[in-house]
């Protein structure tokens, strides 16, 4: 398998240790993160009564790379929303997409409807 691009739900599986979620931690450290996504991971666990702080840890236990969110994947990002509209993805969604198809990666999520789409990237469901 290419290298990894992690959706928030994949992400999220890993954390809370659902279905899915050890093939996440298995492959995360080589793994990279928009930073979109990690913000979504972010204001789920605010949600859910968590400090943000908190996922630091978590991070770093799992263990995936960052990375920030610019103008090229921006327009990767606004582009694919021809695409994706059907699906109703979000912008977090096609961000994690953007910078899979910039980079080459597969992507891993948790959201099978994704498997849907032909966009040039291989989408793994991980459960």
């Amino acid at each position: 398998m290419n290298s990894v691009v992690l959706d928030a739900s994949a992400i999220l599986a890993a954390i809370f240790e659902e279905p899915g979620g050890d093939q996440v931690r298995t492959i995360a450290r080589q793994a990279t993160v928009s930073a979109v996504n990690h913000a979504e991971v972010v204001s789920y666990l605010v949600r859910s009564g968590r400090r943000p702080e908190a996922l630091r840890d978590l991070r770093s236990q799992i263990g995936y790379r960052i990375v920030p969110f610019d103008e090229t994947q921006a327009l990767e990002c606004g582009r694919l929303q021809r695409f994706t509209h059907h699906l109703r993805l979000s912008l977090s969604d096609r961000a994690c997409l953007a910078l899979a198809i910039l980079g080459g990666h597969d992507v891993l999520t948790a959201d099978r409807v994704w498997t849907k789409l032909q966009i040039g990237v291989a989408i793994r469901a991980i459960r």
